[in-house]
């Protein structure tokens, strides 16, 4: 199965001093994909810097401005205190967005089956307004959007296994009757959000599911909950399926609690890949978001990936 890999020197340039969300994160990726004989076996995959009115799917105005505006200072802008831009962020940021544009499409015309993202900054905590949690722009829901947009499409899943809740991906699209949003993440946990109750509203109302798991979960109790959502979100039918695809659920994660493996995320991922084949004609895109002890973010992201090119 051919699969297409979004990679780019230019997303290394985003950094600040002594932050986990580092340039480092993608070399280590690079490194353990070189060392498993993985990288030349995918299909580059060029990111084009997303444009305002791909951008617009999503935020608003007022914060694509605040994000462009952070390329003017030669300091590093603080949006939060956890949450950096430096001169080349909003460059990295609308890159990172266009990237995962670049997957749907190439998946949409079948030159891949499916893609893996190594994209930072990373974005599931962004919301329309605001950059939070490490995350300017909101990747995984800008191509969300993009299928929406661009495909003729009317049902996308989003697969959320980050340990942190994507917080900004359910306010999106938490009155959305096109989006169902599955997320499994440590409770509790930053930021404080994904209780089971929060469900949707309107017609999106049963579309959001939120399955907080409790620290030292692993890979068994995680797997049986991941299944379980699968088995749900089946009875959306989603015609495409989205990965917001956290590796800080490891067990020697600095910044979460949970106990996975890299056999887990493999398994999640064969799992997640079988929905895809049976309702969305395999269509699939995994958006790197956390994962910050470099080793076991290398392996995790290459467990991943052999999965995806090893899938029938």
């Amino acid at each position: 199965m051919a699969v297409g890999l979004v990679w780019d020197e230019r997303y290394l340039a985003h950094e600040a001093p002594d932050h986990p969300e580092c340039p480092a994160r993608l070399t280590a990726i690079r490194r353990a994909l070189e060392a498993a004989h993985l990288w030349d076996r995918l299909v580059p995959i060029l990111p084009y810097p997303a444009g305002e009115e791909v951008l617009r799917r999503v935020h608003t105005p007022q914060h694509i401005r605040r994000i462009f505006e952070t390329s003017r200072s030669a300091a590093v802008t603080w949006l939060d205190g956890d949450t950096y831009a430096c001169a080349a962020s909003a460059e990295a940021a609308r890159l990172a967005a266009g990237g995962v544009c670049a997957a749907v499409d190439a998946v949409l015309e079948q030159e891949v089956a499916g893609a893996f993202c190594a994209v930072r900054p990373p974005g599931h905590h962004a919301g329309r307004d605001r950059a939070m949690g490490f995350c300017l722009f909101n990747n995984v829901a800008i191509a969300a959007r993009h299928v929406l947009a661009t495909a003729g499409m009317n049902r996308v899943l989003i697969v959320d296994w980050d340990v942190h809740h994507g917080n900004g991906t359910q306010n999106i699209f938490y009155r959305d009757p096109r989006v169902m949003y599955l997320s499994l993440h440590q409770w509790p946990l930053y930021p404080g959000t994904g209780r089971a109750e929060e469900i949707g509203e309107g017609k999106g109302t049963g579309l959001n599911r939120n399955v907080p798991l409790p620290p030292g979960t692993g890979d068994e109790a995680f797997l049986a909950a991941l299944e379980d959502g699968l088995e749900r979100a089946e009875g959306f039918a989603p015609q495409f399926i989205l990965i917001s695809c956290g590796f800080d659920g490891h067990r020697d994660d600095p910044l979460g609690g949970w106990a996975l493996t890299e056999e887990g995320f493999a398994e999640a991922t064969r799992r997640v890949c079988r929905l895809a084949e049976r309702t969305a004609s395999g269509r699939l895109v995994s958006v790197l978001e956390g994962g910050y002890n470099l080793e076991a973010l290398g392996g995790s992201a290459a467990a991943h990936v052999k999965t995806l090119l090893e899938r029938r």
